[in-house]
This record gives structure tokens, sequence and C-alpha cells, in this order.
């Protein structure tokens, strides 16, 4: 008998690999990058990558790798994703999710997991997925049925992205994950709702502005457009009513409407700065001060209030997504809604408040005071002579002037650069006086992790390549997670990180001299040659200690074509930025 050819199989319908499908998923649902470091534990998933338009990009840690998929979560509004093995790998991310969870950023993580069979044994690696994340992640998953690969993404993004944003693990089992899934169309990637404000709501909040004579907004949070967050600032110029931002979301609104700091006070709108670390004084005092506070996308949290303890007792109107997770204090109206959505139907209503004129008036001219780059004095020494030597300092005594650096950078800066940076003294000065025009324009830690900046840049020069990026970096910081310089080469991403060098741990050093005076103990720093370590990784690297010399640096290695470190030796001594009365 004849031999007889079996059917061709549509290859739609041949049956894949539950690693591939999870391939196939992110796919569907518009994901462009991950992140990660290669483990024998998700093997299948890595050659589902291969023949994949997905981008890998192979990450130096774990540590970085979630970093700049939180980065891509904060940026774009889809959950970045980062793939790491289990037990070591996952230890190594768990900064990233737990900042991710804090922060409210969609993000992905694909943990690797030992087999089934071997669950409970004490195998090589083995650990508790749930036990470990499931404090710090929206929702913790294994994915035990080959079946269900599609589906569990799908839920997965939805869950990421929903109500509060925030990180969703995923643990995958290296057995299962070679098993057959089904076929390779995935499933249709689940609708994200948007809530609005009911017509009544609105009319409520309208009359609670009317009533108000010194209503204040405080804007924060993801997803803000530049169509919300211009509307708001227009409408809230027309009308008296100061616009502050939460903690690290400054970007969410336009500072000056477009107009650069040339303009003088003319073109800052209603802007009038953040809260927070940092801080300048006219911002807490309004918040004490104000009549009606209405927080849209951030509740009223630690830092934002001084540790609970400033404006807890105003009229206060909260317009979150889904619940009021973190919110402390008093609240007079709660509407569940998009923020950016929101703003976009208040601005539509006849409302017509009836605000203090003169107290918008002196909060936007200390504003304008407050971040206007002043030369910083010199510092009286320090008491360091405890007989440790651990008094932080550089042998060369050129110290460069971070605010004269600043005042460079707001004009060599486009409109839509973006700016990064980790957790340290060092961010005083950019979250003071760089200036944002343009939404998903700052990657920074709202709980403070060290070591975001650079895995954060290397993420927003691969999704916007024709954007402008700068990281401001402490030492310290810097060196968390510097080792992300080899990933910026290997896969192009262009940035400049200017790396301030005081040697010590600077926050933490301020705190021993408020605490225990003439006591440093365990904060210096043994720094490299910044700018010879990062030509080592083929990178461009140069030393400023001038002033004078800094904006012809800058355009050198902006003109590099190449990911570049400045490095700044700056005076120990120095811890922020020069007061100013406001």
């Amino acid at each position: 008998m004849a031999n007889v050819a079996p059917e061709p199989v549509d290859p739609a319908e041949r049956p894949l690999s539950a690693g591939h499908l999870i391939v196939a998923q992110l796919e569907r649902e518009g994901v462009r990058r991950v992140y990660g470091v290669p483990g024998e534990s998700f093997l299948d998933v890595l050659d589902g990558l291969h023949d994949s338009p997905i981008s890998t990009v192979v990450t130096r840690h774990e540590g970085g790798a979630g970093f700049m998929a939180l980065a891509e979560g904060r940026l774009t509004g889809l959950p970045g994703v980062a793939m790491v093995t289990r037990g070591p790998g996952a230890a190594n991310a768990f900064i990233a999710v737990h900042t991710a969870y804090q922060d409210a950023t969609p993000m992905l993580l694909f943990v690797g997991l030992i087999p089934v069979a071997d669950r409970g044994r004490e195998a090589f690696q083995e650990f508790d997925l749930t036990g470990w994340f499931g404090s710090t992640a929206k929702k913790v998953v294994t994915l035990d049925d080959p079946t269900a690969a599609a589906r569990v993404v799908a839920e997965s993004v939805h869950v990421a992205r929903s109500g509060r944003p925030g990180p969703v693990v995923i643990g995958i089992p290296e057995d299962v994950l070679t098993l057959p899934a089904g076929p390779s169309g995935g499933v249709r990637p689940l609708a994200v709702a948007r809530p609005r404000a009911a017509e009544a709501e609105l009319k409520e909040l309208v009359r609670r502005f009317e009533r108000a004579r010194r209503p204040l907004v405080v804007v924060g949070g993801e997803e803000w457009t530049a169509e919300s967050g211009q509307e708001l600032m227009r409408w809230a110029t027309r009308h008296s009513i100061p616009v502050l931002a939460d903690f690290r979301a400054y970007d969410a609104v336009p500072h000056d409407l477009g107009q650069g700091p040339k303009h003088g006070l003319e073109g800052t709108g209603a802007y009038v700065g953040s809260l927070g670390y940092g801080r300048g004084d006219h911002a807490a005092r309004l918040l004490d001060e104000a009549d009606l506070t209405v927080f849209l996308g951030a509740p009223r949290g630690d830092v934002l209030s001084d540790g609970y303890t400033r404006g807890l007792d105003s009229e206060t109107v909260l317009v979150l997504p889904g619940d009021a997770q973190g919110h402390s204090g008093r609240i007079d109206q709660f509407v569940s809604a998009h923020a950016p959505t929101f703003v976009l139907d208040l601005v539509t209503t006849s409302a017509s408040p009836d605000a203090d004129v003169a107290w918008f008036g002196a909060a936007r001219e200390a504003q304008a005071r407050f971040t206007t780059p002043a030369p910083t004095p010199a510092p009286t020494a320090l008491n360091d002579s405890n007989g440790s030597g651990d008094s932080g300092a550089p042998d060369d005594n050129a110290y460069i002037d971070l605010t004269a650096v600043m005042a460079v950078l707001r004009e060599e800066l486009t409109p839509d650069a973006v700016i990064t940076y980790g957790a340290g003294n060092h961010a005083l000065w950019p979250a003071r006086y760089l200036p944002h025009r343009s939404p998903a324009s700052l990657v920074a830690p709202r709980n403070g992790a060290m070591g975001m900046g650079i895995p954060a840049a290397v993420a927003a020069s691969l999704a916007f390549p024709g954007r402008q990026v700068v990281s401001v970096a402490g030492d310290g910081c810097f060196l968390m997670n510097g080792q992300e310089l080899a990933t910026a080469v290997g896969h192009g991403a262009v940035f400049v990180a200017l790396v301030v060098d005081n040697g010590c741990y600077a926050t933490i050093r301020e705190h021993q001299e408020g605490a225990y005076p003439g006591r440093p103990s365990g904060t210096r720093l043994t720094n490299p040659d910044f700018a010879a370590w990062a030509r080592s990784y083929g990178a461009y690297g140069e030393t400023v200690t001038s002033d004078r010399d800094f904006r012809e640096a800058f355009r050198r290695a902006r003109a590099s074509g190449l990911p570049a470190v400045l490095h700044l030796i700056q005076d120990p001594a120095v811890r922020a930025p020069a007061t100013t009365a406001v």
C-alpha cells in the first residue's frame, strides 16, 4: 500500500509549547522589549524569543532588569517585562517589584521555577514565590497548566494596568514551559477600564470649588497625557488655582505650558512645585493653608504630607481609580475615576471658582524664586576629626557647583527630554531646577530605591530613541547598577549620566551630622575614575571639575553618540542646593 502524505497543518493551528505561547501572547499585548538575565529555568521562553519581534535586552544584574522594566512601564503605560531565574535571581529583582508596588507602576516579572515534581524537597534554588512576593505585588500566580499560558499573561497585563497600577509576578516552572499549550494565536488582550466620574460627582466638586477661597490641586500617579496636563494647567491658571505635584510625579503637568524658563514668571502657569523630600517651604505652606485640596491620581501619603503632619484636616476631594489605598486623613468626596480622564471632564464644566488671586500670585512668585539657580555658597568645613579618616573628601580640591550645572541643563535640554535618577541628595538638584514640559519625562523611585537611574536611562533611550535622556546619579547610587552601562553599549542606548562624586553616602552623612555631630561612621566611599571606567565599557567618559567647562563637556558627550558618563567632582561638604527664602 502506498504511503499517504499527511495533511498539511496550518502553522497557526500547530500546538505551541507553553514557553512559546507566553512569547506569542506578549506580542499580542504590544510588548516590544523584555529585560532579563538568562536562566536555565526558562530556556523555552528564551527559545521562543529567538524568532520574536520582541527585543531581548540582556542585562548584567536582575535588579537592573527589574528597574528597566519598571521604567518602561512608567514611560509607556504598558507593563514593562522582566525575566529572571529562581532563587537568587528572584531575590535580586525584588527591589524593582517593591518599587513598582509603592510607586503604583505597571510591571510584569516572570520568574523561572524548579520542576513541579521537585517541589517541597529543598531542590536547588527552590523558594516560595508567593511567600516572597505576596506582600509587595498586586498578584502572584504560578503557571501549572500549560494550556493556560496565554490566559495567565493576558490577565496579568490586565491586573498590572487596572485600577491602581502595580507589579504582577508570574512563576513559570521549567518543565511546564516545554509542554504543549495549544494554538499559537493566544487570546484577545483584555480591555482596561478607565472609570469616569458621574455628572453628579462633577457638579458636587464644582460646588466645592466655587465655595473655596484657597483651593489647591495636587497631581500624581500614572498615564498623564499632554492633553490632560495642558488642559488642567490652562484651567487652573484661568481660575487662579495653584497646582502642586506629588513626590517624583511632577511630569504629570507642564511646568510652564511649553515656554522655557527664560520667559520668566508670566510663562509659569499654575504649577507651583512638588511636595515631599526637597520641597520648597512655600509648597508645604500651601498644603497647610488650603481650604480645599483636590488630589488627582495621588493619595495623601507619608512623603507628600511630611510624615502625616500636613494638610490632613482640610476639606479633601480624592480622585483615584479604584479605592483610597495609601491615603491618610480626611476625605469629603471620593471619586473613583481615572484622574487624567477626570481632568478632561472637569475643564469642560461651567465651574467658575472665585479663588484668592493674591494667594495664587504669591505661590507663583515663591516657586519662581525657589527654582531659579543661584550660586551655592562655600560650605563651612565639617568636623570629621574622629580619628577614622572617614571624611569622604576627594584629594582634588577643584569642585563643581551642581546648581551651575542645572542652570546649563535648563538651556541645553530639549522640551521632551527624559530625566532619570535614583535616590540620594544628588536628586535634590534636578528635582528643584529642571522643568518638565511633557508627560513621561521623569523616571525616579518614589519609594527611595537606590540604583534606579542608570537602568531607567537605558530603558528610556530604548523606548524613545529620538528623545534626549539625562541621568543624574550620586556616586553611591551609580555603582549599585552602573554595570548596566555595558547593556547600554550592547543595545545602542544613548544617554548622558552625570555622576556626582562627593566620596560619601551624603544623605546618611547629613542625618549623622544632625544626630551625631562630629561622628561620621560607615558612610565613606572609595570611588574609581568614573570617566576611565566608562571608557573601558566602550562608552564616552570625561571628568569635569569646573563649572565653566561643563557646557562644552555636555555637548561633547551628546555629540559622541554613545552612552556617556560625565564625572563631576563635588565638594563633600555640600549637601543640598542653597537655601532660598520663599
